[in-house]
């Protein structure tokens, strides 16, 4: 005999076996984490667009959301309202196991590598190397870990790396660091299975700083990010490196730039290299400054990948209990929005705000501050 939840329920299996014309799949995350990866057929509607739009009380609906909690909740409020509705059983995460399940494989690792060498080496692996070049992040006999979050910015910089060291022309060592801060066993999983099909071999160690931070109310993101920073830098240098290696590219860059003036104001930026203050003889290094966030979204959906978005528990609490996102992910989100809208009316706006930090002329600023903090008027 089945429960009620059961029979809100389907499997991935389940959901395979229909005829694709015959299915209504719907998404109910927010649109940030549909754009970032979704099932193939999908369509992206809020909950309040679910029950108020589909006219259609005779079409069957099945709903997914990030692990299946809110779309079990929705599927069983419809189906108490006489709707044919059903849950996808462990969510969008439920099909992105099974999807990477099907990649193992020799042959799918060489395919990702020869799209690299070939149809992506002019917009990923030459800025890549470019950037190496012109901000001078990489020494003789350097030692980087290569710090993997598990999504495409990080897992496709592991392979640049691996196709740089190919090239290069002097020798430096490699450590594809992965910290689990305390991930849901599926997102560990999904990492790992990713890993794997890239054909980078992962040195993962484990915190516990999702615990520590989860009943933070204020700046839970920026002390977690805080918290994350130190660890790798610990876990790399006992491991002998003297370099960690982070995922930011172009987007970042320019986004932060102007986040910092219209929400901090101030003048800054996201630097390609940071000596660390805590850690003696550490430095940060970001190698894919100069990637634009479009190429690196064709790469992964060219060889059919999918990657975490956040492994966070916030993330996932959220998604269970419906609540927004943290407030500078939304700041960041509006900022990257306006960018976009601006550079479909002037497409060198980008390029403007990314250099514009190259150019600031002194004699124009009415203060700033030295590397020491102390603030300088334009009178002195």
């Amino acid at each position: 005999m089945t429960t009620p939840i059961e029979e809100a329920e389907i499997s991935v299996a389940q959901l395979a076996e229909k005829d694709p014309d015959d299915v209504l799949l719907i998404d109910i995350r927010d649109e940030g984490a549909f754009s970032y990866g979704h099932i193939p057929g999908a369509v992206r509607l809020s909950q309040e667009a679910v029950r108020t739009e589909i006219k259609d009380r005779d079409k069957t609906l099945y709903l997914y959301c990030r692990n299946g909690s809110a779309s079990l909740r929705l599927a069983e409020e419809l189906r108490a309202e006489g709707r044919d509705a059903y849950s996808l059983k462990g969510g969008y995460y439920a099909w992105l196991r099974d999807h990477i399940g099907d990649m193992d494989g020799e042959e799918t690792t060489r395919r990702i590598e020869k799209s690299i060498e070939k149809k992506f080496h002019r917009d990923l692996f030459s800025p890549f190397a470019k950037a190496v070049v012109t901000y001078d992040l990489l020494q003789p006999n350097d030692k980087v870990a290569v710090c993997i979050s598990g999504g495409k910015d990080s897992m496709l910089m592991a392979k640049l790396f691996q196709e740089l060291r190919r090239h290069n022309k002097f020798p430096f060592e490699l450590v594809f660091l992965v910290m689990d801060p305390g991930y849901s066993p599926e997102n560990r999983e999904v990492i790992e299975r990713n890993a794997k099909i890239l054909g980078v071999p992962i040195t993962v160690f484990e915190t516990d700083i999702f615990e520590n931070v989860f009943a933070i109310e204020k700046s839970p993101c920026y002390i977690c990010a805080r918290m994350r920073r130190g660890h790798l830098y610990a876990k790399a240098k006992e491991l002998g490196c003297n370099k960690i290696a982070l995922g930011h590219h172009y987007d970042d860059v320019i986004e932060t730039i102007l986040m910092g003036m219209l929400y901090g104001a101030q003048v800054q930026t996201m630097m390609p290299k940071v000596k660390s203050a805590n850690f003696e003889g550490m430095e940060l290094i970001r190698p894919m400054y100069l990637i634009r966030e479009e190429a690196i979204k064709a790469w992964r959906d060219y060889n059919n990948l999918r990657f975490i978005q956040c492994a966070c528990r916030f993330t996932d609490y959220c998604t269970a209990e419906g609540c927004k996102t943290s407030d500078t992910g939304s700041k960041r989100k509006k900022v990257k929005e306006l960018i976009a809208s601006l550079a479909k009316e002037d497409p060198q706006i980008e390029q403007n705000i990314f250099k514009s930090v190259e150019n600031v002329n002194l004699s124009t600023v009415i203060a700033y501050k030295d590397k020491d903090g102390v603030r300088h008027w334009f009178d002195e």
